[in-house]
C-alpha cells in the first residue's frame, strides 16, 4: 500500500497541491477498503492484488484530466450522509450544509411541510427528513436526470420525499401550498464569472445548474420569491443560498416582496444564505 500511495503521489504532484492529493489518497482507499486515517497507517505494509492497483490507476488517470474525484467514485459524502452524485448534479457544497445545519436546528422535532426547488441530487430535503422525520419534504427540480439521481438517494438513505418535474421559471405554481418552508440553492453563478472557475468545474458540473445571465443574476430569486408569497403560510420562511456579491440585492428583493430579510454569512465570512419570514 505504501508503493500505491507514493504512485498516487507522484502521478498527481504536477496537478494538484499536496493538501489536496492527501485528501485524494484518504478518500479513495475509505471508498476502496472503507479504512479511515487510521486503519492506512496500521494496514500500510498490505499488498495490493492486481485488480485492485489497476482500480485506483483508473482513478488516478482520471484525476489527471481534471474530472471531480466525486464523479470518478459516484458519490460522496453530505452531512454524513452518503450521496450517488453524476455529472447530471452538481456536487453538493459545504455552504450548502450550512444551509441544512441552520434550519435542523431552528426547527427540531417539528412536524413542517417544506419545499426545496432546483434539488438536483436531493441533499437537502433528504438530509432534513433523515434528521427530521416528521418534516413532510417535497422537492423538484427541471430535469429528469436530476430527479432519478435523487429518487435513488433518497432510496438508498431510507427516506420518504415527494419528488416531482417543476421548472421554477414557469408561470405555473407546484400544486404543494400552505408551506411551512420554501429552500432553494438556484443557479446563481453569472457568465462572466467563468473564468474565475476551475476546470474541473467548469468542464464536468452541469451549467443548468450554474450559470444565470449577466445582466440578469437574480433570475431564480426573483420567480422563486414571486412564487413563495403565493406558496407559504403567513410567517411562512424563504431559505436562499446565494451568490455572496449579491446580498444586499438578495435583501432588498426579499423585502420589496413582504418579506422580513436577513442576509447570514458563511463559515468564511461570505454572505450566504438569505432568509425571508413572510410578513401577514
Amino acid at each position: 500500500m505504501i508503493r500505491t500511495i507514493a504512485y498516487i503521489r507522484k502521478s498527481l504532484i504536477d496537478y494538484y497541491d499536496t493538501n489536496e492529493i492527501e485528501s485524494f489518497i484518504n478518500i479513495i482507499f475509505n471508498n476502496i477498503y472503507n479504512y479511515s486515517k487510521k486503519e492506512m497507517i496500521l494496514n500500510a505494509s498490505k499488498k495490493l492484488a492486481e485488480d485492485e492497483f489497476l482500480k485506483i490507476k483508473n482513478i488516478v488517470d482520471q484525476l489527471e484530466q481534471y474530472i471531480p474525484i466525486q464523479y470518478i467514485l459516484g458519490s460522496t459524502y453530505f452531512y454524513n450522509l452518503s450521496f450517488n452524485v453524476t455529472p447530471n448534479v452538481l456536487i453538493p457544497r459545504p455552504e450548502t450544509e450550512e444551509l441544512v445545519d441552520l434550519i435542523l436546528k431552528k426547527y427540531s422535532n417539528q412536524k413542517l411541510n417544506v419545499l426545496d426547488i432546483g434539488t438536483g441530487s436531493g441533499c437537502i430535503p433528504i438530509t432534513l427528513k433523515k434528521e427530521n422525520v416528521i418534516f413532510e419534504m417535497h422537492a423538484c427540480d427541471i430535469s429528469e436526470k436530476a430527479l432519478d439521481v435523487a429518487i435513488k438517494n433518497a432510496s438508498n438513505n431510507n427516506t420518504e420525499v415527494n419528488f416531482f418535474k417543476y421548472d421554477a421559471l414557469s408561470d405555473k405554481l407546484p400544486k404543494q401550498n400552505d408551506l411551512d418552508i420554501i429552500i432553494s440553492n438556484p443557479p446563481y453563478v453569472t457568465e462572466k464569472e467563468k473564468e474565475q472557475m476551475e476546470s474541473n468545474v467548469l468542464d464536468n458540473e452541469p451549467h443548468l445548474a450554474l450559470f444565470v445571465p449577466n445582466n440578469d443574476p437574480l433570475l431564480f430569486y426573483k420567480a422563486i420569491t414571486y412564487k413563495a408569497k403565493k406558496l407559504l403560510k403567513v410567517n411562512g420562511e424563504l431559505y436562499f443560498e446565494i451568490n455572496e456579491a449579491y446580498g444586499k440585492e438578495m435583501e432588498e428583493l426579499l423585502q420589496q416582496n413582504n418579506f422580513e430579510a436577513k442576509i447570514i454569512k458563511d463559515l468564511n465570512g461570505k454572505d450566504r444564505i438569505a432568509f425571508g419570514k413572510l410578513k401577514a
